[in-house]
């Protein structure tokens, strides 16, 4: 593997983490030692405003998946490859450990670790004609309800079919990087991250025929809010972009043109993080 030029790193640190605050100084002294630039920047809300430098080849980011998320939605046109390093137990996107953090670096330097290139949604809302919201997500985009009352009422299609009527607690749009998480807990299928594909997990649906459906990557998904729905309604992407809808707005999902590039860790792969985060390994003995 030929070692890879890096000039400027960003480092993105949750500021809410204890651990960040010394780790990102320390981090930022390691690479100073490489010859390295670097600059720190603290975040400790979804919404903070990203600044990118011109120049960046790196971005180290510290914290857990939502961390991710958020660098993943800012830098998903730039193609900078984000190392994560997770300060607390496994995510299912962060793989580094924060005892791995200068190995992880050598071995990027190094060209000895892959990078990932997951799929990323785009997500629009149309409204009377015209865009009203456009949002980029990593994991997943749900509309739900948002008052008391659950049950919402979704018409679903994909291309230029029409997928049926689904009245449930909502739907989930899901990536194979977000397969792990809500879909998942809403029942829908764990997908392997190099998969270009998309996955409609219905919520808690009223007709139990209404099941969870993977479709091409390629597929242009639309969601059409009936009228006379009972509740309010909201659309969340990442579980940090939050929307209000409203009756007869329209919700059209498809892949985005950028990919989020994430390194690899070289101690686990993918489904050695699924097996030890859904303990797969059970309780029983092996031979």
């Amino acid at each position: 593997m030929e070692q890879r030029i890096v000039r400027q790193v960003l480092i993105i640190a949750n500021w809410r983490k204890e651990a960040a605050h010394g780790l990102s100084g320390k981090i930022q002294e390691y690479l100073s030692l490489k010859g390295i630039g670097s600059v720190i920047f603290k975040t400790s809300a979804e919404n903070t405003e990203l600044v990118v430098e011109k120049g960046t080849d790196l971005v180290i980011c510290l914290g857990g998946d939502g961390t991710v998320l958020y660098c993943a939605r800012y830098l998903q046109d730039l193609g900078i490859p984000i190392l994560a390093i997770n300060l607390g137990t496994f995510g299912y996107i962060t793989e580094i450990s924060v005892n791995e953090w200068q190995e992880a670096i050598d071995h990027y330097l190094a060209g000895l670790n892959s990078i990932s290139r997951r799929l990323m949604i785009r997500v629009e809302v149309v409204r009377n004609g015209k865009k009203v919201f456009t949002g980029h997500g990593l994991n997943e985009m749900v509309v739900s309800s948002s008052g008391i009352s659950k049950v919402v009422n979704l018409g679903l299609s994909i291309g230029q079919t029409d997928a049926g009527f689904f009245r449930a607690d909502g739907m989930i749009i899901a990536t194979p990087t977000g397969s792990t998480g809500y879909s998942l807990a809403a029942g829908g299928p764990i997908l392997d991250v190099d998969l270009s594909c998309l996955v409609v997990t219905p919520i808690c649906p009223f007709t139990l025929s209404n099941r969870p459906l993977v479709i091409s990557g390629e597929s242009r998904v639309s969601i059409h809010i009936l009228k006379k729905q009972r509740t309010g309604l909201m659309l969340s992407v990442d579980g940090q972009q939050n929307f209000e809808l409203y009756e007869d707005d329209c919700i059209i999902v498809e892949k985005s043109r950028s990919k989020a590039l994430l390194v690899t860790s070289e101690r686990r792969n993918y489904i050695e993080v699924i097996r030890d985060k859904l303990n797969w390994s059970g309780g029983g003995l092996h031979a």
